[in-house]
């Protein structure tokens, strides 16, 4: 399932407005570094296909300007939290939920949002590249096209910044106004990077955004996410577990629905609390 591609245009510049408009929500406390220490907040947080209960009371909190990685087996839902974050199951007929999901402690159901606002600040990854079929150019600045920008000078920067942000404006500066789909797989993935930070969304979703490309390639995205983290807040699902321990700074652990055990990536990967996640990390199962 695409992302609508209008979810993805964004306020011009970065700010720290709240998420939702309801008034007098509370927010959570800033940790000394500046960041939140519970930018999102999982609360009892039950999702359903029809009647299939995929995932079951996920309780989870996740840093501001961290890198958060989601890994289990196939099936145990990480992806399907990751798109509940941005709403993006309300696009799935039958789908529904109990508990709740809350950004800068205002929650992500609140019957005044405008779902497309939230969108907006939320940027998206998927595990296969995505690219229009438009110019490098195009690409990069199609959400704020789709936000109203008209203005040449700012469309320009918007695109130099993001592609440079995504370490790729060294290699497409000279063929800008080229079809993107002529790059390789590992740059046109990092294309839909800056394509996603564009509008400068407070946080990343990425779904196995590495899973399509080579060794190489994949060090590239990964040298990526580390220094994107310096802005965003980044979760990623992830099934490569040596992956996880490079990138994250938290990792959660998932099996059949359930959050087994969340933590310091450190701790999860060298004295986990629970010996279901020492088999999965140390390759017995899954």
């Amino acid at each position: 399932m695409e992302m609508d591609p209008s979810a993805t245009a964004a306020s011009d510049r970065r700010d720290d407005r709240p998420i939702a408009t309801a008034p007098g929500a509370a927010s959570s406390g800033a940790a000394t570094d500046g960041a939140d220490p519970r930018l999102i907040q999982i609360e009892h947080y039950d999702f359903f296909y029809g009647d299939h209960q995929v995932l079951h009371d996920i309780q989870l909190d996740i840093p501001e300007r961290r890198v958060t990685a989601l890994i289990g087996p196939s099936g145990c839902g990480k992806t399907t939290l990751l798109r509940s974050i941005n709403r993006m199951n309300d696009l799935v007929e039958g789908a529904r939920h109990r508990g709740d999901i809350r950004i800068r402690g205002e929650s992500i159901f609140h019957p005044h949002l405008e779902v497309i606002a939230l969108r907006k600040r939320i940027g998206m990854v998927f595990q296969k590249s995505n690219p229009f079929p438009k110019s490098i150019f195009e690409n990069v600045v199609y959400p704020l096209r789709v936000a109203g920008v008209r203005q040449r000078s700012v469309l320009e920067e918007t695109a130099e910044r993001c592609l440079r942000a995504a370490a790729l404006w060294d290699e497409v500066k000279d063929r800008l106004h080229t079809s993107a789909l002529g790059l390789s797989g590992g740059q046109q993935q990092r294309l839909c990077i800056a394509r996603a930070i564009a509008n400068e969304p407070e946080i990343l979703l990425m779904d196995e955004p590495c899973s399509a490309l080579d060794p190489v390639a994949t060090a590239r995205i990964e040298e990526l996410i580390l220094e994107l983290k310096q802005r965003y807040t980044i979760v990623i699902v992830t099934h490569n577990m040596q992956q996880a321990a490079r990138i994250s700074d938290f990792t959660a652990f998932f099996y059949l629905g359930r959050l087994v055990e969340s933590g310091p990536t450190q701790r999860i990967f060298t004295s986990p609390k629970h010996k279901q996640t020492e088999d999965y990390v140390t390759g017995r199962f899954g």
